[in-house]
Parts: C-alpha cells; structure tokens; sequence
C-alpha cells in the first residue's frame, strides 16, 4: 500500500494580478522610480512584465487602493510621495514583504556587510574615509531618526563603494532599498538612535586605519544587534499590514 503523506500544505495558486502586484512593489523597493514621478504607461508595463493588460490594470488597481500608487485619468499613474498624506502611515514598501521574507534579507544583509568592511578596510582611499566620517559625524547630530536613516544607509553605500567590488555592491544596493523601511520603523523605536550611530563608529575607525579583521568583527556586532531591533519591531506591524492589506 502507497505511504499516506502528511503535514503537507496545499500548494496555493494566487491570482495573476496579484503577482504581478508583489512584483510591481519588489520593483518599486529597489528605486528604480522615483516617488512622486509618473510610472511607465499600463501598455509599457504589462511588455515588461510579459502579462495582459487586464492583469496589469488590475495589478496597478490594488497598489492605487493601498495608496502605493496614485492613478491620475488622462495622465498615467504616479507612485505617491512618501509624505503624501494620503499614503498610510502604517503601510510602508518593505511591510508588504512578509516577515519570511524580511529575515532572509537581514540575513543576507548581515553576511554581505561584513565582508564588505572586510574589503573596504583594504580598499578604501583617502577620500572614502573623509566620505564615511561625516556620514558618521551627520548621524551623531541628526535631529529626527528619518535623518538619521538617510546618513545611516549613505554610510553602508560608502562603505560598499569604498569595498570596490560591483556584484557586492549591487546586491547590497538592492537589500538597503527593500529593508529601508523596517530600518526606519526601528530606528524610530525609543532610544534606538545612539546605540546604533555607537555601533557605527568602531566600523569607521577599523575602516580609517585599514584593519581589515577589525573592521569585519565592528561589523558583526552591529549587524547583530541592527537585526534584533528589526526583529523587534516586525511582529506588530505584519499583523498591522495584514489587517489593511487583507
């Protein structure tokens, strides 16, 4: 007699639109459009995407309902600003990931970061230091954690740039992009600014004086304790996103 197999889940078979909507969004993650500029025309993006209009229409209709994007008659549709205040505050780019998905990036964020402040402490020339110092030095003195992200993820982009390898570089790139929004939402936690800009620092020195071990060891300690207050903060608002999405 066949064995009888068990505890599997059924395999589930998501609508096109909505695919395409999770792809839009992956798209719309890694920057490649600008907030507040016109996207490419419905025609333009069901080619690129090798899907019917329908399905891109419908695609675009369930991002214009969450606020994601805004579609304007006779003018194309617009991804929405950050700060429109039609956008919900709850609803950020990187929620729509999904936690699985969310601590696949950390991981691989953690890893690639530590070998790139390997490569950086060997690497960097002078003028990448002098980079990293002000960012450093911008971060310590930001006013509002919204500050202090944009010097925080200019800072691992120079360091990546400081790395000199391009594959890194543009995988990094695209990690940063899809996980700023949960650096924000932990960053802005209570008390988050001034550990995080302290774990910074010995990453600066060991990059500044070409160390590369201690450059990769700063960095590890950092990411650890960056992806505990990710972590922290991802359970509350995936059930908040959940409850808006659906």
């Amino acid at each position: 007699m066949p064995p009888t197999l068990t505890n599997i889940d059924p395999i589930k078979r998501e609508p096109l639109a909505t695919q395409v909507a999770r792809r839009l969004v992956e798209v719309i993650l890694t920057g490649q459009i600008e907030p507040g500029t016109r996207m490419p025309s419905e025609r333009k993006l069901a080619e690129t995407f090798g899907v019917g209009r329908s399905a891109m229409r419908e695609a675009l209709k369930a991002l214009s309902l969450i606020g994601l994007v805004e579609v304007r008659q006779g003018d194309g549709t617009y991804l929405r600003r950050a700060d429109s205040a039609l956008l919900p505050e709850i609803i950020e780019w990187g929620l729509l990931l999904g936690e699985p998905r969310t601590m696949d990036l950390v991981e691989a964020r953690q890893e690639i970061e530590i070998i790139l402040a390997g490569f950086a402490a060997s690497r960097r020339t002078g003028e990448d230091v002098k980079k990293l110092g002000q960012l450093l030095e911008n971060m310590k003195s930001a006013a509002t954690a919204t500050e202090f992200v944009e010097n925080d993820v200019a800072f691992h982009l120079a360091l990546s740039e400081a790395a000199r390898n391009s594959a890194l570089r543009d995988i990094h790139s695209s990690i940063q992009a899809l996980l700023r929004a949960w650096i924000l939402r932990a960053i802005s936690s209570e008390g988050a600014m001034l550990p995080s800009y302290e774990e910074h620092v010995p990453v600066y020195e060991a990059v500044a004086r070409g160390d590369a071990a201690a450059a990769r060891q700063a960095m590890a300690n950092h990411m650890t304790s960056a992806a505990g207050r990710l972590r922290a903060n991802l359970p509350a608002s995936e059930e908040a996103a959940r409850r808006i999405v659906g």
